[in-house]
């Protein structure tokens, strides 16, 4: 029977099998012993109430069983949908995901970076704020890291989940033209700090080539944020107030995360405008929250579980050793058009 307030040792089961310590522990990992021993000593261990030491396991395998995961900011319900994603694709496998938010702040996400690395965490996957700064250099020496997004420039990373950004652009930019939208205001989540991120240079050259004016402007994602920005948009004023004689509002906005976009829903009825007809709003990652909205939000679809999957997996393969055949995923946007934008009148 198992004794409250002390743990088991291996030594203790390896004495009550007769075995060694050392086939007790391959027993346990299921190696290099026959089936009839591991159900063995798995059956004594149940019984005597083992329970490995993880610190020992670790200290044996200088692994953790734990890996870092780095949200750009996770007031964007598709990033929550992303790493709740990750996380379960890692716990499948039997690891752990360590879940940490950057909060859209550039220096706080290389701080969590290194901190992750040096509680020794086996990986680090990570969704960049600042996929151009210096200091993922230094922190891909020390621990495996996958990107998803972006690439780190300046990193020599395990692995790349990308987003075709470029063809997702040119995909959103086609559609509203195609409807006749000549201006387009766009609204990212790229802050002041980081103005060279490949999506806000990216929809300036598609812009220029498809002959559309751009006015790219920065938006919080968290909603009420979103929507007091989308708000100043479409009233065309600082204070969001709509004064008799103001320009109208613009007819196409072109969204850089669906949380964005529901800001704009919120203020555009606020305005007493109807999403879909008096103005036009395209979404970029298709969160489940989307198709309910009325009308449906025309997005981008990027197949999260397909990243999530590519991006453990590449993670697990660069902490075990592995080689694998394709370090660079890039996915492949589809455009779900559905009611939110229309020609403008």
């Amino acid at each position: 029977m198992a004794r409250p307030n002390k743990r088991t040792t291996l030594r203790e089961v390896a004495e009550a099998t007769g075995l060694s310590t050392a086939a007790v522990s391959y027993a346990l990992r299921g190696k290099h012993v026959s089936k009839e021993t591991e159900e063995r000593v798995r059956k004594a261990a149940a019984e005597l109430g083992y329970e490995a030491d993880p610190i020992a396991r670790a200290l044996a395998s200088g692994r953790t069983s734990t890996v870092g995961v780095l949200a750009g900011d996770l007031q964007d319900l598709w990033q929550q949908q992303l790493m709740a994603a990750i996380g379960r694709e890692l716990l499948a496998g039997d690891r752990y995901a360590l879940i940490l938010d950057a909060g859209g702040d550039p220096e706080r996400e290389l701080v969590l970076a290194k901190q992750l690395r040096d509680q020794r965490v086996d990986g680090l996957l990570v969704s960049p704020v600042d996929p151009s700064a210096e200091g993922w250099a230094a922190i891909a020496e020390g621990v495996p890291v996958v990107s998803i997004g972006d690439a780190l420039s300046r990193a020599r990373t395990a692995g790349e989940v990308l987003f075709d950004n470029r063809a997702g652009i040119d995909a959103v930019l086609d559609y509203l033209r195609g409807l006749g939208h000549r201006q387009v205001t766009v609204l990212t989540p790229t802050g002041p700090s980081t103005p060279d991120r490949p999506a806000d240079v990216y929809v300036r050259e598609a812009a220029d080539r498809l002959g559309i004016d751009v006015q790219v402007l920065p938006c919080p994602q968290e909603l009420g944020e979103a929507t007091a920005v989308a708000r100043r948009v479409l009233t065309n004023t600082p204070d969001g107030r709509r004064p008799a004689g103001a320009l109208p509002p613009p007819a196409a906005v072109f969204c850089f995360s669906d949380s964005i976009a529901y800001g704009v829903y919120a203020a555009a009825a606020e305005a007493g405008l109807t999403v879909g007809r008096d103005l036009s709003v395209v979404g970029f990652d298709d969160h489940p929250v989307s198709r309910v909205l009325t009308p449906p939000l025309t997005t981008v679809d990027w197949g999260l579980g397909e990243i999530a999957k590519e991006a453990a997996r590449l993670a697990v393969a660069a902490i075990e050793g592995r080689r694998v055949r394709r370090k660079r995923i890039l996915c492949a946007p589809r455009l779900a058009e559905r009611g939110s934008a229309a020609r403008p009148t």
